[in-house]
């Protein structure tokens, strides 16, 4: 009966989930088309013009204006949360959690979403014609199912952004900065969450370059009723340290005219495709499974989405041409993860499982083994691993090859051309471009996972693609799982290119290094603290710096390298028996070597990172600058079950002036309002 054994469905049945086997109710693979994302409204702001005005789940007046500090207006607290008051903003009081720079970057676009139960989407919006959506006419109710014909999810299995499929997609561009309003809409209950997940959630927008109040810490999480105003500066690394002048067209934004609006910072800082979710403390694998993700298309002077352009800057990377910039005619975003559902179809999550939970049926943008129509040219595609914990390996059906032309949020410095990707971390982005002009009309051929599992530490093997596609692996997310059905020639030429150069890293090498720590990852964690809000007693821990392993408490603080520096971070598995991708929060970095060799380093990794995967028994050892912003952050397995179990720590950036303090208080949300108190801990050697 010890929740740390694997459940019995998992070994007799050979299903992963440690569930039952999810019911498909006579539904066939690529029997449905896949819909593009949902792109999110944006409205241009001014301050005190009453744009900001509520979504449709908030009828009446306009809502407040965003502030630099958070809006603590009272208002009722539900009786199950307590009763009394508390404030209208989620986020914590005070200047040491105001938005950072808020003067150097006022808000100019407003996003408003919810997190709420499913529902039916009667605002679909994929920002293509149905022609290059398969089909789907938007206009229709697009329902809260995995397939047309299965069941509904209810309100309680299934929590998305607005409450509705398809997952939500946000445009934005370099400088135009973001003011993102998520409201709270989930029951006020915590009881009434379909058996799994929290109803208190808080935001990541997934090595975002901003302050660490944007970034959606895990303990600065919100309640039923709540908002919370994210800024999103959308600024390059290095804003107010190099290229002063902002003399480099290839540090900027696309403007309306198709031209460039010149910016401060480094343009090998550029990114492309981060994504969001929830981050809440020992509920992030539970809460994201649920449908918390979205992705976030970041468009430059080099990274245009605009293919025609030929201004020697733009790279003119597969995307269409209709818009000065943002065309998703032929950029398309692709989110994988595996699911399981009970006997009624409902989304159901084996919360027992500390090794990670896997699921025993694959989707693609939140639907079931779909089919996509695309034409004879090459195509863009960012995909995202979006599941708790497993890994994917990808290749074609025919094993033609694919061009891989970024990792995570970044453009790698070079292409690379592979016939199958490496193995595809949780959290982790490829993106890759397809050359469709190789097949004929009327052609299919279809993506395949390559990775199998037996459970969720890690690949159990990488298969062979002919042995993949036969049908014989135990593992039901091996094997096909997306089909391109070549439909018909482009209307228009293909002028997309993929560059021999893309973003070169920066140089860092006349930078000195401040500081080198070491960190150490795996089973057999204690806990020192015993804060029953900050702190968690689990199977997963993080060792610094020489100290033993220990158990996540986001009042901890591991790690506080100075702010304006480098420093060398080794990051290594202290364990032969799984795999941890490891996020690094705020910063990428660039791998200087594996397994303590520069020549271990595929060209794949070879660019800037944000997640660096960790396999058994073997070491990163990544360089990374501190500017800009500071507060604290995180760093975590990916894995979303080891991360809630407890594979997390803090770590700060506490001297970048202003308002800071040295060390920065923890915050504690309560729904009458956020209380803080000094950290629990402070490790030996996190000050240097």
């Amino acid at each position: 009966m010890t929740p740390f054994s694997s459940s019995a469905y998992a070994t007799t049945l050979g299903i992963p989930t440690g569930l039952s086997p999810s019911p498909l109710f006579g539904v066939q693979p690529f029997t449905q088309p896949m819909p593009r994302f949902d792109v999110l409204p944006r409205k241009a702001f001014t301050f005190g013009a009453g744009v900001m005005n509520p979504i449709p789940a908030f009828p009446g007046t306009p809502g407040p204006d965003p502030t630099e500090q958070a809006n603590v207006t009272q208002q009722p607290v539900p009786a199950v949360l307590g009763g009394g008051t508390g404030p209208v903003e989620g986020r914590p009081p005070g200047p040491i959690w105001a938005h950072q720079h808020w003067n150097d970057f006022p808000p100019k676009v407003t996003v408003e979403v919810t997190q709420e139960g499913a529902k039916p989407n009667t605002v679909y919006n994929p920002g293509v014609p149905s022609s290059l959506n398969s089909g789907i006419d938007a206009s229709r109710p697009f329902r809260p199912a995995f397939h047309p014909d299965l069941p509904d999810q209810g309100p309680l299995a299934l929590w998305t952004f607005n409450g509705t499929l398809p997952p939500k997609l946000l445009i934005g561009r370099y400088h135009e900065h973001i003011l993102l309003r998520h409201h709270n809409r989930l029951p006020e209950d915590p009881t009434q969450n379909g058996g799994f997940g929290i109803h208190t959630i808080t935001t990541h927008e997934h090595n975002g370059h901003h302050g660490a109040e944007n970034d959606g810490f895990t303990g600065a999480y919100f309640f039923p009723g709540e908002f919370y105003d994210y800024h999103y500066p959308i600024c390059h690394g290095g804003y107010f340290s190099i290229n002063q002048g902002a003399n480099d067209p290839r540090c900027g934004s696309p403007n309306d005219a198709g031209g460039i609006e010149n910016l401060q910072g480094d343009f090998h800082e550029t990114m492309s495709t981060h994504w969001f979710h929830d981050h809440m403390f020992s509920f992030t694998s539970q809460n994201v499974y649920k449908g918390n993700a979205g992705m976030f298309n970041i468009y430059s002077s080099l990274d245009r989405g605009n293919e025609e352009i030929d201004d020697g800057v733009n790279l003119r990377l597969p995307s269409g041409s209709a818009n000065s910039y943002g065309n998703l005619d032929y950029d398309v975003n692709l989110m994988l993860a595996d699911k399981a559902w009970d006997q009624d179809g409902q989304l159901a999550m084996d919360i027992f499982d500390f090794d990670g939970f896997l699921g025993d049926v694959m989707t693609v943008n939140l639907v079931y083994k779909p089919f996509f129509e695309v034409e004879r040219r090459k195509y863009r595609f960012r995909i995202l691993n979006a599941a708790v914990a497993r890994f994917f390996k990808l290749a074609l059906s025919d094993a033609s090859p694919m061009v891989q032309i970024a990792n995570d949020g970044n453009l790698l410095p070079t292409p690379v051309t592979l016939t199958t990707l490496d193995e595809m971390g949780i959290a982790e982005r490829y993106d890759i471009v397809i050359d469709f002009s190789r097949y004929s009309i009327g052609s299919k051929v279809w993506m395949v996972n390559l990775a199998e599992h037996e459970n969720g530490r890690r690949p159990i093997q990488d298969l062979s693609l002919r042995d993949a596609m036969s049908g014989a692996s135990t593992d039901p997310c091996v094997g096909r799982f997306l089909e391109f059905r070549v439909v018909r020639d482009p209307a228009r030429p293909d002028t997309s290119q993929v560059p021999e150069l893309l973003v070169p890293n920066p140089d860092l090498s006349q930078i000195p290094v401040a500081a080198e720590r070491t960190f150490v990852f795996g089973r057999g964690a204690t806990q020192t603290t015993s804060d029953p809000i900050s702190s968690f007693v689990g199977p997963w821990g993080i060792g610094t710096d020489g100290g033993g392993k220990l158990d996540a408490d986001f009042g901890r603080i591991s790690a506080a390298p100075r702010f304006g520096t480098r420093e060398i971070w080794t990051l290594r598995n202290g364990g032969a028996g799984w795999d941890h991708p490891i996020h690094i929060h705020f910063e990428e970095g660039q791998i200087l070597a594996r397994n303590g060799r520069p020549d271990n380093v595929p060209a794949w990794e070879r660019g800037r990172k944000d997640v660096y995967r960790l396999h058994p028994g073997t070491s990163v050892t990544l360089t990374m600058q501190f500017r800009d912003f500071g507060g604290m952050f995180m760093e975590h397995c990916h894995n979303t079950t080891h991360e809630d179990n407890a594979m997390l720590l803090r770590w700060e950036i506490d001297d970048a002036g202003g308002a800071f303090l040295r060390p920065l208080p923890t915050p504690i949300p309560t729904p009458q309002g956020v209380r803080f108190v000094d950290p629990t801990e402070v490790l030996p050697t996190a000050f240097r």
